[in-house]
C-alpha cells in the first residue's frame, strides 16, 4: 500500500493492509472507500471473543493464519424483465454506480465489512422497479475454489410495491475464507423472500453480514440453512423503519465434528404497528458448537409491535455445546412481544417407536433429526427451494454422526 500510515496497525491487519493496491482503472469515488475500508480494518482488526456479539466464535484460525484476497465467482442467471436490472459488482460499478454508492456509504465501519469494502470483486446487484414483479426465484450460486479470502458485495434494491424471490447458494472446496456483506432496501409495499444454503468446504470459513431496511408496509422473508463449512457465522441485521412493515425470520443450523456455526439477528422496530416472526433451529453433534443470539428492540416510537422469537436446539453428542440468547429490548408500552428457547436431546419415546417398527437406530435418528429441523424448512413457500433445501438437509444427516 502507498502512502504513509499515522495510525497504530493492529498487527493481524498488517498482511491485508500491505496486500492492499487498490484496483486499476476503478472511479475515484471507489478508490477513496477501498481506501477508507482497509483504513478502518487496520485499526480494529479482528473482532475479539470479548465482544458481546462475537463471543461464541472462535477466529484465532483466521487471525493466525492470514487468508489474502483471491478472485469470487458469482454465477448469475440470464434476466431479461422489464423494470428488472441485475448484474454483477463490476458491471454494477460501470453501469449502476448510483446503487453502490448509497451502499458503501451506508456501512463500512465494522471491520470486515471495512475489509470486504477494500477488497470486494465478486457479488452481484438486484434492482427492481417500482410494482415490477419476478415470478420465479432468482437463483444465483457464490462458488470457491481456492484458498485465500473471498470478498463478495451484494446490493438488492426493491422499489415501491415490486416483489421478487432470491435462492443463494455457497458452496466450494478448499481452506478458504468468504466475507460476505449483503446490503437490502425494500421501498413502501415491497415483497422479498431470500432463501441461503450454506455449503462451504469442511475447512472453509464463512462470515456473513446482511443489512436489510424496510420502508412502509414492506415485506421481507429470509430463511438460512448452515450446513458446511468449519467456521460459519450469518448474522442479519432488520431495521423495521416504516409503519406497518413485516419481517419474518426463519432459519437452522447444523453442526458435527468440531465445526462452529453462529446465526446472530438484530430486528429493530422503528415504527409503529411492525411484526416480526422468528423460529431458529440449531443441531449439534461430535464435538460440534452451535449459537444463537437474537435481539428484538422496540424503540419508543414503535407502538403495536407484535414480535415472537423461538430458539429450538438438539444436542445429540455428548461433547457438543449450543448456546442461545434471546433478547428484547421494548421501550414502547403498547406492545405484544414474546420470546423463547429450549435445547435438548431426542426424544427417546420417540426413538423407541420408531425401532419398535423395524427401523434400524441410525435411520431412525436421522427421521427424527430431519423431522426436528423440517419445521423450519418448510417455512420456505415455494416448493421446489423446500425440496432442494430438504435434499441438501438430508445428505448433510447422512454423514453428521458417522464421521464422528
Amino acid at each position: 500500500m502507498t502512502g504513509a500510515i499515522d495510525f497504530p496497525v493492529r498487527p493481524e491487519a498488517r498482511p491485508y493492509l500491505d496486500a492492499f493496491a487498490g484496483a486499476a482503472n476503478e472511479p475515484e469515488w471507489l478508490a477513496r472507500f477501498r481506501k477508507h475500508g482497509i483504513n478502518r480494518f487496520a485499526e480494529q482488526g479482528f473482532p475479539s471473543r470479548r465482544s458481546e456479539g462475537w463471543r461464541y466464535l472462535d477466529l484465532r484460525g483466521l487471525q493466525d493464519k492470514p487468508r489474502l484476497p483471491a478472485a469470487a465467482e458469482t454465477r448469475l442467471p440470464e434476466i431479461t424483465r422489464a423494470g428488472v436490472w441485475l448484474g454483477s459488482v463490476a458491471k454494477a460499478i460501470a453501469e449502476r454506480p448510483d446503487l453502490l454508492r448509497v451502499a458503501l456509504e451506508d456501512g463500512t465501519d465494522e471491520a470486515f465489512a471495512a475489509l470486504n469494502a477494500a477488497f470486494f470483486a465478486g457479488g452481484f446487484v438486484l434492482d427492481v422497479g417500482p410494482g415490477a414483479t419476478v415470478g420465479q426465484p432468482i437463483e444465483i450460486a457464490h462458488a470457491a475454489s481456492s484458498g485465500g479470502s473471498l470478498h463478495t458485495k451484494t446490493l438488492i434494491n426493491l422499489a415501491a410495491d415490486s416483489r421478487a424471490t432470491l435462492f443463494e447458494t455457497y458452496a466450494g472446496d478448499g481452506a478458504y475464507w468468504r466475507n460476505d456483506v449483503v446490503d437490502i432496501r425494500l421501498g413502501p409495499g415491497a415483497v422479498l423472500d431470500r432463501i441461503v444454503c450454506i455449503e462451504e468446504g469442511a475447512e472453509a470459513a464463512h462470515i456473513g453480514d446482511v443489512r436489510v431496511t424496510l420502508g412502509e408496509k414492506a415485506r421481507f422473508g429470509a430463511f438460512v440453512l448452515l450446513l458446511g463449512g468449519k467456521t460459519v457465522r450469518h448474522e442479519l441485521s432488520v431495521v423495521m423503519a416504516g409503519e406497518g412493515a413485516r419481517c419474518r425470520i426463519d432459519g437452522a443450523f447444523v453442526v458435527g465434528g468440531s465445526d462452529e456455526a453462529n446465526i446472530v439477528t438484530m430486528i429493530d422496530h422503528r415504527a409503529a404497528g411492525g411484526e416480526t416472526r422468528e423460529l431458529i433451529k440449531g443441531v449439534a453433534a461430535g464435538r460440534g458448537h452451535g449459537a444463537f443470539q437474537g435481539t428484538i428492540k422496540v424503540r419508543a416510537g414503535a407502538q403495536q409491535t407484535d414480535a415472537q422469537q423461538t430458539s429450538r436446539s438438539l444436542i445429540i453428542g455428548r461433547r457438543a455445546v449450543i448456546d442461545t440468547k434471546p433478547e428484547l429490548e421494548i421501550l414502547a408500552d403498547d406492545v405484544k412481544c414474546a420470546h423463547g428457547a429450549s435445547v435438548g436431546d431426542l426424544d427417546e419415546a420417540s426413538l423407541f417407536y420408531l425401532r419398535a417398527r423395524g427401523i434400524p437406530e441410525g435411520e431412525a435418528r436421522r427421521l427424527l433429526i430431519e423431522g426436528f429441523v423440517r419445521e423450519a424448512v418448510e417455512r420456505v413457500s415455494d416448493v421446489g427451494v423446500r425440496e432442494t433445501l430438504m435434499e441438501r438437509l438430508g445428505s448433510r444427516l447422512a454423514t453428521l454422526e458417522g464421521a464422528e
